[in-house]
């Protein structure tokens, strides 16, 4: 039997550990007509209500240092007007998904979100990405005021926007 010793690897460096996804630092808005947003409301297994909102602005800004992103998005609506921001970005998946923790601004109002999107395409200047969050929505209501309007037991908010 032989044995064989492999060189070691050192890791990749912290700063751009699991950003490779993700353009160079920067400002990035959604440009009009590049974005998509539905909200859906179940009632158990059964939709009840389905329905594009305008996305009125949305941005990522990619801090220069090891800074987690900043995912901005602003819904107005007559049914949802809200703003969206992230707190932290965990990219899952070796970057090809990203899970963004944060807050839903309705009337004031912050509720904690949890959005999962998926890295559909990504280059040095620009990104697109679709994802979910879903919401209990008695507990929305309770919290926030918010009425959808139908019978419903959560919400789901589909995103999908082109970073460029």
């Amino acid at each position: 039997m032989t044995t064989v010793t492999l060189p070691t690897v050192p890791p990749p460096p912290e700063s751009h550990t699991g950003t490779r996804r993700l353009p160079l630092p920067g400002d990035y808005p959604v440009a009009p007509g590049r974005s998509l947003v539905e909200l859906t409301c179940w009632y158990g297994p059964l939709p009840t209500l389905r329905r594009r909102i305008a996305l009125t602005g949305a941005s990522l800004t990619v801090p220069d240092s090891c800074e987690h992103p900043l995912f901005r998005f602003e819904f107005d609506d007559p049914r949802l007007s809200a703003r969206l921001t992230s707190e932290r970005v965990e990219p899952l998946a070796g970057g090809r998904r990203l899970q963004l923790t944060g807050d839903i601004d309705i009337d004031g109002t912050a509720f904690p979100v949890l959005l999962r999107l998926r890295v559909v395409e990504h280059a040095d200047d620009r990104l697109l990405v679709v994802g979910t969050a879903r919401l209990p929505y008695r507990l929305l209501r309770r919290a926030t005021g918010f009425r959808a309007g139908r019978p419903a037991t959560r919400l789901r908010l589909l995103v999908a926007a082109e970073f460029a």
